[in-house]
């Protein structure tokens, strides 16, 4: 995938004070998955978006870029 960024995951995981460690724990992921997400390398699932927003406590939209 190229440097395009489709995710706001690490900008809302620091925001929150949530380690990649930590988010993967929650969910049952290896961490290397979550740094995956993290650097836009891969996407999480629709579903996997669903339970980070849970467990972040945001709306899912707050984890997605927008774009025009």
């Amino acid at each position: 995938m190229s440097n395009f960024a489709l995710n706001r995951l690490k900008i809302v995981l620091v925001e929150k004070g949530v380690t990649n460690r930590q988010l993967a724990q929650a969910l049952g992921k290896a961490e290397s998955t979550v740094s995956q997400w993290c650097t836009n390398a891969k996407q999480p699932s629709l579903e996997t978006f669903f339970r980070i927003a849970q467990y972040l406590e945001v709306d899912i939209r707050e984890l997605i870029i927008k774009t025009k």
